[in-house]
Parts: C-alpha cells; sequence; structure tokens
C-alpha cells in the first residue's frame, strides 16, 4: 500500500509537468486552449505547471537518495555545529 501511496504521490507532479510541456509546445504552434483566454498566459500557466512538476520530482528524489547514502559529499545535508555549553562554577567550591 505504501508504494501505491509513493506511486500516486509522484504521478499526480508528472502529469502536471507533461501538462505544462504540452501547453508550452501548443503556444509555440499558435494553439490556443480553451480555459486561457490569451496565448501567453498559455505558456506561463505550463512554465509553471512544468516548473513544479520537475521540482517535485527531483526533490523526491534527492530526499530518497539521502536517506539511502547515495548522493555526493556535495548534496548531503549539512549539519549545524553544536554550541558548547559553558559549565558555571558549582556553588561548593565558592564557600
Amino acid at each position: 500500500m505504501a508504494r501505491m501511496a509513493a506511486f500516486i504521490v509522484l504521478l499526480i507532479p508528472g502529469l502536471m509537468a507533461a501538462a505544462g510541456i504540452k501547453y508550452m509546445r501548443d503556444t509555440l504552434f499558435g494553439v490556443l486552449n480553451s480555459p486561457f483566454p490569451w496565448i501567453w498566459l498559455q505558456f506561463v500557466v505550463g512554465l509553471a505547471f512544468f516548473g513544479f512538476g520537475f521540482y517535485f520530482f527531483a526533490g523526491f528524489l534527492l530526499h530518497r537518495d539521502r536517506k539511502k547514502g547515495k548522493v555526493a559529499e556535495r548534496w548531503q545535508k549539512k549539519t549545524a555545529p553544536q554550541p558548547e555549553t559553558k559549565k558555571e562554577p558549582s556553588e561548593e567550591g565558592l564557600s
């Protein structure tokens, strides 16, 4: 069931990216689709769909490969150094 959910999560952005490519291609050939009143808006929406789909898919692959340790050192998640805690002198030594 988990694999099916992961497939669906990747299928939706993949279909959005494919629709984005189609809208941009139609714009280049001068075909205006019905939900868009202007051809330039069709291209912008297509670019946004493609960008979101590509960004989501690439982020998913990077996250998965980071978990498995299969990415180059350049793409590893950086961990912040832990601040050193100062030890206060104990009250016993002050008397």
